[in-house]
């Protein structure tokens, strides 16, 4: 990737994450977690983690405010073009803590010490 492309992703990042958190209130834990810009800077693909109960109800909340968020975008990202925002939501952090539990939950049977493992 770009380095213009890479700053860009960082830049949409960081403004979405503060105007989420200021202009929006949630029950739950919204974070942007990347931005993925396509070349021609017209769609962005805004992945997002919500933790808590439902969060089918913050992507809703995100999609049905997409147009506003865009134009707040627009005005503190000055670009050729505003992207069109595409959020979706980033289920690995939930994907690993429920790997870590299955993990956690298989009784592996320690190996009893060889008598040579003591010399």
């Amino acid at each position: 990737m770009k380095n213009r492309l890479i700053r860009v992703n960082e830049l949409i990042k960081r403004e979405l994450g503060e105007l989420i958190s200021r202009e929006f209130t949630f029950t739950q834990l919204v974070t942007v977690l990347e931005v993925d810009i396509t070349p021609d800077l017209k769609h962005a693909h805004v992945y997002v983690s919500v933790l808590g109960d439902s969060p089918a109800a913050a992507m809703a909340q995100l999609h049905e405010r997409r147009k506003e968020l865009q134009s707040l975008l627009s005005k503190r990202v000055i670009l050729k073009f505003t992207p069109q925002l595409h959020f979706k939501l980033d289920e690995t952090a939930e994907r690993g803590a429920r790997i870590f539990e299955l993990l956690q939950e298989i009784d592996i049977p320690e190996e009893p010490e060889s008598p040579e493992d003591e010399q």
